[in-house]
């Protein structure tokens, strides 16, 4: 039975997130996802008078061409991508997986040639010029992960990639300020976490809807070589099918000189991918007003948490650049509500936010308790 849902899911995407244009070409990249979610985003790319491209995969297949691959067939396979994203205007992904650990088995090795030659030419460095949106579809694997029903999972993330994100937008414009105007960043918990680090001068990226849903975050990233202190992380991460817990690193002048969790030894292989993988790349701010809890290392959902902020490990984003290039680029999501252990944000000295919760006057608007009173 068809789902009014997907019609409106791909209103969202199209009109608010892309803002696709009359003749615009349009790329669908749909792994593992419902056909009724795509033909709805055809529908709506040529309801807007675009041409729509559509790319089915799946993740067991591409688990498959990964395996075995050798620098040829994926530079190769890497090439074919690329034509077709260098022709297009917007890139529309929606990513499922009915299994999260599909690429467990894979080797390093050959995680690191998808990752250099596939994923970094094509999507970092075209597509990311691209207008794009990139949306996680839930699957009852995500759900079983995340300890609720499937249906349950379903409503909650509908609801939470329909919100009002042109309020979200307005109520971001403070923040996005705020940190322009910041040089150092200081946070601190009572679990091990002690981080300072510069973002003096490096732009500051709000994302409200426009290139992921679910979205409500606002980006920058550290002056390389600033970092220094230690964090201690407190949610799930999966990684290259591998899933990591209590996560702690430690910097010094922006290298991670140590880390652990519960696999050192792969956490430290993938940090050891190339030289930028042991430095940061992007620091974020959360603040999705629905997404309270973590989904068992589902980052899209995970790193927009209210009251959280992650750091991407490796490639920064070339409109936040700190000039730190990687094959790899990692998300991993703190979360500091009291629930979870607590924890402040200082910029320049000034505390922004405590336990989760934004103190300044002007980013209130941002927390959960406000958003829905609009």
């Amino acid at each position: 039975m068809y789902d009014p849902r997907f019609d409106a899911l791909a209103n969202t995407l199209t009109r608010h997130s892309i803002k696709v244009q009359p003749r615009e070409i349009v790329l669908i990249e749909s792994i593992d996802v419902p056909q009724e979610m795509v033909i709805a985003l055809i529908r709506a790319v040529r309801t807007a008078e675009a041409i729509p491209i559509v790319e089915l995969k799946e993740n067991r297949i591409r688990r498959e061409i990964i395996l075995d691959s050798t620098d040829v067939g994926i530079k190769e396979i890497a090439d074919c991508e690329a034509y077709r994203m260098e022709r297009v205007d917007a890139y529309i992904g929606l990513q499922g997986s009915h299994n999260s650990y599909e690429m467990a088995d894979v080797p390093a090795q050959a995680l690191q040639r998808y990752a250099q030659y596939w994923l970094t030419p094509v999507h970092f460095k075209i597509r990311m010029k691209k207008k794009w949106v990139v949306l996680q579809w839930p699957h009852p694997e995500t759900a079983q992960q995340a300890g609720i029903n499937t249906e349950a999972l379903e409503d909650f993330c509908f609801h939470v990639c329909t919100l009002d994100y042109a309020y979200m937008e307005r109520a971001t414009a403070p923040l996005k300020a705020i940190m322009e105007a910041t040089d150092e960043v200081h946070i601190i918990d009572d679990n091990g976490t002690d981080l300072r680090f510069s973002i003096k001068d490096i732009p500051v990226i709000p994302c409200t809807g426009e290139m992921n849903l679910p979205d409500g975050e606002c980006f920058t990233a550290p002056v390389r070589d600033s970092v220094n202190g230690t964090i201690q992380f407190n949610t799930r991460t999966i990684y290259h099918g591998a899933a990591f817990d209590d996560i702690r690193l430690r910097f010094e002048n922006g290298k991670i000189v140590d880390a652990a969790a519960n696999d050192s030894y792969m956490l430290n292989d993938i940090l050891d991918t190339d030289e930028g993988a042991r430095y940061i790349g992007e620091f974020s701010i959360a603040f999705n007003p629905v997404i309270r809890f973590p989904m068992a290392g589902s980052s899209f959902y995970d790193e927009k948490i209210a009251g959280s902020f992650h750091i991407g490990i490796g490639q920064a984003y070339e409109e936040a650049d700190n000039g730190n290039r990687s094959a790899i680029h990692w998300d991993m999501v703190m979360i500091q509500t009291l629930v979870y252990g607590g924890g402040d944000i200082y910029f320049d000295g000034n505390l922004i936010r405590r336990d989760g919760w934004f103190i300044h006057p002007a980013l209130e608007a941002l927390n959960p308790e406000n958003f829905f009173r609009t």
